[in-house]
């Protein structure tokens, strides 16, 4: 009598909201593709849905700053150990790894002393900084799945095979929909979108002085405030700093796309969100503070001009960016009401965001990333993974 065969199993490992959903893309597109293949790994809700088993929430360790790191290193250091204890007791056929560098390559290079093969999904952006640490990746990833097509050349040079996917955004975020700048004698008032990010660091660090800045705005222009709440942030997180501002603000837990869309501003932290705003056609204030330590740091590593995805993308400065210190209610206020009052302004940058799309690609990203995996897959057809460890 034979026996049933263990289905393959797939190491997934996500960090942060954005990556958490592109992995449950994926692995939606992937299900269909390998029916057998089971997922477990590193992720959140999104990833949870999609039927992946987590051995852990990413929302435990998904911070920016170097104070915010060390807050959560033992918990990280925990998440790190755990995982590697189920590779080494159930190892899978390979591993996908979604963005999230500062876990991702350490686990990438402890995989691959494993044995394990290892693709890797949403790219580091070593194109911006730490350029040396491409060497690194070239030893342990074996096949990097980018988002932006100048990103192929960059990796095949420095000898990791590179393919690109697109970017999903562009399949997630819709076109088409209304926006009060299309209203001729739109009656106002101004709607104010607020994006404050996704994970708590950012959100304790930008919505307070987004709502100041609010406030300053509702001074000289009719406006009200709606704060687009990223997906599995906890609403608490955000109610106690509204209350303490005193201002009337509706918070957006569906339909966010149609509520950016409709909106004359959004005030954004520097992110995936900026992206989807540019897609939607919104104008916007890219806001954004670290750390100084951390900020610092940043300043002696990064090689670009800009920070915002909308205006790296686009190869030059369409949305403002409000940096560190330039990141203050007043100086917030003064930008968005010279923005708002400026129509020629706003057609302008409405024009430039219109070109988005065209330079992330054509639709289907996800389901293109979900077949070279898939492909990837069936190339190791027949090859048994190491069932050992390795010595510390």
């Amino acid at each position: 009598m034979g026996h049933d065969r263990e289905p393959d199993r797939l190491l997934v490992v996500a960090g942060e909201a954005s990556g958490d959903l592109h992995a449950a893309r994926l692995l939606a597109e992937l299900a269909r593709l390998r029916p057998g293949l089971a997922a477990f790994g590193l992720g959140g809700a999104e990833m949870r849905r999609a039927g992946c088993e987590t051995l852990a929430d990413s929302a435990e360790i998904s911070v920016v700053g170097i104070a915010e790191v060390l807050r959560v290193l033992p918990r990280a250091r925990q998440i790190f150990a755990a995982i590697l204890a189920e590779v080494d007791r159930r190892p899978p056929v390979a591993a996908l790894l979604v963005d999230f560098p500062e876990f991702n390559l350490r686990l990438a290079r402890e995989l691959h002393r494993r044995g394990v093969p290892v693709l890797y999904y949403i790219s580091p952006q070593v194109w911006a900084w730490r350029r040396r640490r491409v060497k690194r990746i070239a030893r342990v990833v074996d096949r990097m799945l980018v988002l932006f097509p100048f990103e192929v050349d960059f990796y095949r040079g420095a000898g990791v095979p590179a393919v690109h996917v697109g970017h999903p955004l562009v399949d997630e975020v819709p076109v088409g929909l209304p926006s009060p700048w299309d209203r001729a004698g739109d009656p106002g008032p101004f709607r104010i979108a607020l994006l404050p990010g996704s994970r708590r660091s950012e959100i304790e660090a930008l919505l307070p002085t987004m709502l100041e800045a609010v406030r300053l705005l509702a001074e000289g222009l009719p406006l009200c405030a709606r704060l687009i709440l990223a997906p599995a942030v906890a609403r608490e997180l955000v109610d106690e700093a509204i209350e303490l501002s005193g201002l009337a603000v509706e918070v957006v837990e569906e339909d966010r796309f149609r509520a950016v869309a409709d909106s004359h501003l959004a005030l954004c932290a520097s992110g995936t969100a900026t992206l989807e705003v540019g897609l939607l056609g919104t104008p916007a204030i890219v806001v954004y503070r670290l750390a100084a330590a951390t900020y610092l740091l940043g300043r002696l590593l990064v090689r670009l001009p800009d920070i915002s995805l909308v205006n790296l993308v686009l190869g030059r400065r369409v949305v403002p960016e409000l940096i560190q210190g330039a990141a203050r209610p007043a100086r917030i206020a003064a930008e968005a009401r010279a923005l708002l009052l400026d129509p020629a302004a706003v057609a302008r940058m409405r024009q430039a965001e219109g070109e988005l799309r065209g330079r992330l690609g054509e639709g289907g990203g996800s389901r293109r990333a979900a077949r070279e995996v898939a492909e990837f897959l069936a190339g190791l057809a027949g090859r048994a993974p190491r069932r050992s460890g390795v010595a510390a």
